[in-house]
């Protein structure tokens, strides 16, 4: 007999309606995926035709138009594109990518990731991690497929080897940072497949420090490079706007101009780093701009970006200057790389802060990596910093300088505390405890009364006897009897006692030995009394 669920859905089917009701969801994945493709796709060809629409010599049709905004789609993720109409006839590479333009793919392939692991719904199920990043990784790299395909015939076509890599990496990288943003960025834990050691070792504070301290001291040397940069462009000013008006005369040429320029500030950026660092950056097969000087490349094309470098000869006091760009980069990898913690020793900091230098320079690397590459053949076949060399030059300052600053910064947050009158923590603490002893609190209100003079009265101060003193007898006093008055409707009863004179010293203390302190009276002696009796209720 088959067994049915409360819906009315055999048992043997619900695993079949649970995929039925994953596939849409799925589908909505793929078609977001491609959605983000053809939204960077759609936004660099309106950008294109715009442009090509406002200049007053368009070399080419709408279609040449379409393909260049194709082929600048492939650049903004890595690809190599190939120029054929040269002065020489040989074709020129051009594989540096404006790191701004790559902003875009990232954004877009990223929203779509995270929009595809979220439910509409309270009662839709969410599609697993894996089938969220496969989904939307295939709609994305199909649309690439075809623009690749459709640049071909374009005046830039892009190289397919190129594209065959650097598209899937920047989609996986995008696609896995999205559903990793949407599942709450989960730090664990990792796949089973993993070795349990590294798994376990993941998870220690150090790795998470590390991966801050290196964060800091890429920022610290990126801000430090567009500083550099900023420098250059205003004391060399002039070059700067006579090159970018030299280079076309029409409002549009100049926006063009503009624009890819601002596209090329990151890397503007990367490059003013790896020159403060040491290594510099290529200008040619055989011209390395550093700080120790610039032989000078006059095969460069004039560009307001290029008009900015450093002058030619040796270097000078102001481009050493540069190198307190590394040196600040390397006191922030220190500074974060410590623990408040007190109980981290000082080898476990040193080792903290020697991770975040490797950190900081696996980044610098990728970046100068990505910031580099060919605009032409020949001369300008080698164009940017060399992604090694950068590398290590930022290991090796941040490693020479966060260690003893993190050790350093480690000793000083652990040292011990300074109690009152110089003592360490522990002194301190005897000290407090002391404090609170009955004896001392005596001793203390003494001085607090000695300190307040009349405002607090002497309570303990010793009344004198003589030293004979005959003993009292005690005699009863006579006590008159309230007599109540007779009891009025409506009134309370009140009983007034008068002319009760008690002997004060019936209420003095009584004599002790003179060895002994006797405390004064608290209160002086009563006189007179006055007795309220209760109310009574009146008589019916």
């Amino acid at each position: 007999m088959t067994q049915v669920t409360e819906r009315g859905t055999p048992l043997s089917a619900a695993p079949r309606a649970g995929v039925r009701r994953r596939s849409p969801a799925a589908a909505a994945c793929v078609v977001g995926g491609a959605v983000a493709a053809g939204l960077g796709l759609g936004f660099l060809a309106v950008l294109v035709i715009v442009l090509w629409i406002s200049s007053p010599y368009p070399d080419s049709g709408p279609g040449g138009a379409l393909h260049l905004a194709a082929g600048l789609w492939l650049l903004a993720h890595g690809t190599e594109l190939v120029r054929y109409d040269t002065l020489s006839g040989i074709p020129a590479p051009v594989g540096m990518t404006p790191l701004l333009l790559v902003a875009l793919p990232v954004l877009l392939m990223r929203r779509a990731a995270r929009l595809g692991s979220a439910a509409e719904e309270d009662d839709e199920e969410v599609l697993p991690a894996a089938a969220v990043f496969s989904a939307v990784l295939c709609g994305y790299l199909a649309v690439g497929a075809l623009a690749t395909v459709y640049a071909a015939g374009g005046p830039m076509p892009a190289d397919p080897i190129s594209a065959a890599w650097h598209i899937p990496l920047v989609a996986v990288l995008a696609a896995a940072g999205g559903v990793w943003g949407a599942r709450g960025r989960p730090l664990g834990p990792l796949p089973s497949w993993i070795p349990r050691g590294v798994r376990k070792a993941v998870v220690r504070p150090r790795y998470a420090l590390a991966l801050r301290a290196g964060a800091g001291g890429s920022l610290v040397l990126l801000g430090g490079g567009a500083l550099v940069v900023g420098a250059s462009l205003a004391w060399h000013g002039a070059e700067v706007q006579a090159s970018f008006l030299s280079l076309t005369g029409v409002w549009s040429g100049r926006f063009a101009v503009l624009l890819l320029a601002l596209t090329l500030i990151p890397n503007a950026m990367v490059w003013g780093a790896a020159y403060a660092l040491g290594p510099g950056f290529a200008l040619g097969s055989h011209v390395t701009a550093t700080p120790l000087g610039f032989p000078g490349a006059p095969g460069l094309p004039r560009f307001p970006l290029l008009a900015a470098l450093p002058a030619e000869g040796a270097g000078s006091p102001l481009t050493w200057a540069a190198v307190g760009v590394p040196v600040l980069a390397g006191l922030a990898v220190g500074w974060f790389a410590v623990r408040r913690a007190r109980e981290v020793s000082s080898g476990e900091t040193a080792l903290t802060a020697a991770l975040g230098a490797v950190v900081c320079g696996l980044t610098m690397a990728g970046l100068a990596a990505a910031s580099a590459g060919p605009l032409g053949s020949r001369q300008l076949s080698e164009f940017g910093p060399v992604w090694w060399t950068t590398g290590v030059a930022a290991f090796a300052w941040t490693a020479v300088l966060a260690v003893p600053v993190a050790v350093a910064v480690h000793a000083w947050r652990t040292r011990p505390a300074i109690g009152p009158g110089g003592l360490d923590a522990d002194e301190a603490v005897a000290v407090d405890d002391r404090w609170h002893d009955s004896g001392v609190r005596e001793v203390r209100w003494a001085a607090l009364r000695k300190a307040a003079g009349a405002l607090v009265p002497e309570m303990t101060a010793p009344v004198p006897v003589p030293p004979a003193v005959p003993a009292v007898p005690v005699v009863p006093v006579p006590v008159p009897v309230p007599v109540a008055a007779p009891a009025v409707p409506g009134r309370r009863a009140v009983t007034v006692v008068s002319g009760l004179d008690l002997d004060p010293g019936l209420l003095a203390p009584k004599p002790v030995a003179p060895a002994e302190p006797v405390s004064a009276p608290l209160a002086p002696p009563v006189v007179g009394a006055r007795v309220l009796a209760r109310r009574k209720p009146p008589p019916e």
